[in-house]
């Protein structure tokens, strides 16, 4: 299965293209086509930050492995699952095994284009929120890549087995043209699961449909994908969690602080006049 991605050039050149596309359109005075020209180009910039980074490291990656190995240690310390245990109980299944394959090379993106577009259409007030949560979500995972951390479908000493390698789905093989392998030692944190759970967040959060609780399946299915292709551990979820929770965290906290300060703004305007009247009459 061919991993059909831009390369970080690519990515970067069409954001570039679309802020200008969208410049053009403000000063058209075409308000709705420059605001969707720019948020496109802020994902697709986005986007192509991810690329890059993936070819990036402030760590040597020949540690990479160790890493893994010690994730996987202090899991079974710590008493969580083995990863390995629950691969186990789903490859005797193929049908199974592919359609978690395919699960994780295409919802990925394809549900979180679907929510933000979603949100966009038909909840503009909202899409800043849910906007915002995506780049300081994705940002901060991408910060932590920095530092190179093996997938568990590396370690088949420990049990793991490359399932997609396996039955010839894997979205790491080589680039053709202008299609590049994502990087393969970016475990650390699971954006798959941040991504997901962001997306179920804002459907419930956004939506006023007795169905949006459905949306809670999508992060259900995409931890248990993660972990039966072996693309990702217990801990590299949990770690994107909190890191969304921490997105979650710093937009309210400055939502309150602009809150604060609009409050002093109108206060200081309201008790001008009144100063004012008071110094005239002395």
């Amino acid at each position: 299965m061919q991993n059909l991605t831009l390369t970080w050039q690519s990515a970067g050149g069409t954001a570039a293209a679309l802020y200008g596309g969208s410049y053009a359109a403000s000063r058209w005075r075409r308000a709705p086509l420059s605001s969707l020209l720019r948020e496109a180009g802020t994902l697709l910039a986005l986007f192509a930050l991810w690329q890059l980074v993936g070819h990036l490291s402030l760590m040597s990656s020949e540690h990479a492995l160790d890493r893994a190995r010690w994730i996987h240690r202090t899991e079974l310390a710590v008493g969580l699952p083995d990863e390995a245990s629950w691969q186990a109980a789903v490859t005797p299944y193929p049908v199974a095994v592919k359609a978690a394959n395919y699960y994780y090379a295409v919802m990925h993106f394809a549900v979180m284009i679907a929510v933000l577009v979603w949100v966009f259409v038909r909840h503009r007030e909202r899409y800043a929120w849910v906007r915002n949560t995506v780049v300081i979500t994705t940002a901060i995972c991408l910060a932590v890549q920095f530092i190179p951390v093996a997938p568990p479908r590396m370690l088949p000493q420990s049990g793991f087995v490359d399932v997609a390698a396996e039955y010839g789905q894997s979205v790491y093989g080589g680039a053709v043209g202008g299609v590049v392998v994502a990087a393969q030692l970016s475990a650390m944190p699971s954006v798959h699961v941040a991504w997901c759970v962001l997306a179920a967040v804002a459907v419930i959060r956004v939506s006023t449909s007795s169905l949006r609780w459905l949306a809670v399946l999508h992060p259900v299915l995409t931890v248990a994908v993660v972990v039966v292709t072996a693309n990702h551990f217990w801990a590299d979820g949990l770690v994107a969690v909190a890191i969304l929770l921490f997105a979650y965290a710093a937009q309210a906290a400055f939502a309150r602080w602009r809150a604060r300060r609009a409050s002093r703004a109108v206060s200081a305007a309201v008790d001008a006049p009144a100063a004012e009247r008071a110094g005239s009459r002395r």
